[in-house]
């Protein structure tokens, strides 16, 4: 099932470096399972952080990965957020459980909207706990929010006890240059920045990393790291 005939673009100079700052992502909801496989091989030629997929293809693509150094990630609570809080923490126990190795979660935005933040610490706490470990990423949807509540939401991301704060779905709106630098001026030293949505060309990649990012959430990574020029 791995082995594809894949014909894969050479990788530049410049992709070398960027490639394992990506998290690989496929999230569409018709993508069939070939897709899955050849996004696997993808990330495993090209040497990227991570392959994203649906909680329904976690124990595909742990198969598919085996043997190399990508990790398996998947979403949590896509792509509103709004799952009751034990409902997210069961579905991060059972994609650990699976073998995902890294899990991006939404944020509860409406809670945050409505200053409930008592409400949004405990549900990232919640989804903390049942990773056991596992790298997790909190998705506060910047283009729904106000430049305090960023601010806000990444502090609570931080005292949730996650590892990254991350912009975008990608479905609703994109990560911005100005939002990327200021949850990288927010979080400090305390986590990392993931830009995602909207980040499809070399130009697009280096400016969120210039900003802050530690990673690059994108379907587009092959693009990205087999352009003749990523210095944006």
């Amino acid at each position: 099932m791995n082995n594809l005939n894949l014909s894969f673009k050479p990788i530049t100079p410049a992709g070398r470096s960027i490639a394992p700052l990506i998290d690989h992502t496929l999230l569409k909801p018709e993508a069939v399972e070939k897709q899955f496989v050849w996004l696997c091989n993808e990330a495993s030629h090209y040497g990227f952080a991570s392959a994203c997929v649906p909680p329904a293809r976690i124990k595909l693509a742990v198969q598919c990965l085996k043997g190399s150094e990508v990790r398996t990630g998947s979403v949590i609570g896509f792509p509103f957020g709004y799952n009751a809080s034990s409902i997210k923490a069961e579905e991060a126990a059972l994609a650990v459980d699976e073998g995902a190795d890294e899990l991006d979660m939404v944020m509860a935005i409406a809670a945050l909207k409505d200053k409930n933040l008592r409400h949004v610490l405990d549900d990232i706490k919640q989804v903390v706990k049942a990773a056991t470990g596992k790298t997790v990423k909190v998705i506060i949807e910047t283009c729904f929010l106000t430049r305090e509540e960023k601010i806000t939401a990444c502090k609570l991301v931080i005292d949730g006890g996650a590892q990254f704060v991350k912009t975008s779905t990608g479905l609703a709106g994109g990560a911005t240059e100005d939002d990327v630098r200021l949850l990288h001026e927010t979080a400090g030293k305390a986590i990392l920045v993931k830009a995602s949505g909207g980040i499809r060309s070399g130009r697009d990649a280096s400016t969120m990393i210039r900003a802050g990012a530690a990673r690059i959430g994108t379907s587009s990574g092959v693009a990205i790291v087999t352009e003749t020029d990523l210095s944006g």
